[in-house]
């Protein structure tokens, strides 16, 4: 079942920011959220303070990017049978969950610094490769993801496909790893 596709009213402002422009501040933006994570995890201490509700927050990042791993089938499965609005629907749900689990992450690393993983053995090498997988393709998730969304509400969807065969296998990736990283960290590290 094919259907039209509505371009929601406020994305009409994006159309009017050159596709240029538009990736330079995707960079920036991206650039910046990068810089800040790694201060973040690895320069910068836990916080003097925390809180009891902190240790809960893994779980619950665990718990977003499981949501955006769902959402995100299920909007592969909608643009599939060409319905494009539930399409964009899922996808926004998935970015909204991606969202959130960055929040969350950050404010976990805020209070708890970074995270050992102290297991030895084989089980240590495999954490490692799925852990370094996961950060370096993060690094482009995110220009990647803003890049399909800016060109999905400009209307320019043969460059927003193009874009995004690379973005949707990067992104759950992303997304399933993160929860693997938080079972291997909770129940064998």
């Amino acid at each position: 079942m094919s259907e039209e596709i509505n371009i929601p009213e406020q994305s009409k402002i994006l159309q009017q920011v050159s596709a240029k422009t538009a990736f330079r501040i995707i960079m920036g933006v991206s650039l910046a959220a990068l810089l800040f994570l790694v201060w973040l995890i690895y320069w910068k201490d836990g916080a003097e303070t925390s809180y009891s509700w902190v240790s809960y927050l893994p779980a619950l990042n665990a718990a977003f990017n499981s949501l955006s791993t769902v959402f995100l089938l299920f909007g592969l499965n909608e643009i599939r049978k060409r319905n494009f609005n539930r399409h964009m629907k899922f996808m926004t749900a998935a970015f909204i969950a991606s969202a959130m689990f960055l929040t969350s992450y950050v404010i976990y690393h805020h209070f708890q610094g970074d995270t050992k993983f102290l297991t030895e053995g084989i089980i240590r090498y495999v954490y490692f490769f799925i852990l370094i997988t996961h950060i370096a393709l993060s690094v482009f998730v995110v220009p990647l993801v803003l890049s399909s969304f800016y060109l999905a509400l400009t209307g320019k969807f043969q460059k927003h496909r193009k874009v995004s065969k690379w973005t949707f296998p990067i992104w759950l990736y992303v997304s399933v790893t993160g929860v693997v990283i938080f079972f291997m960290l909770k129940f064998v590290g």
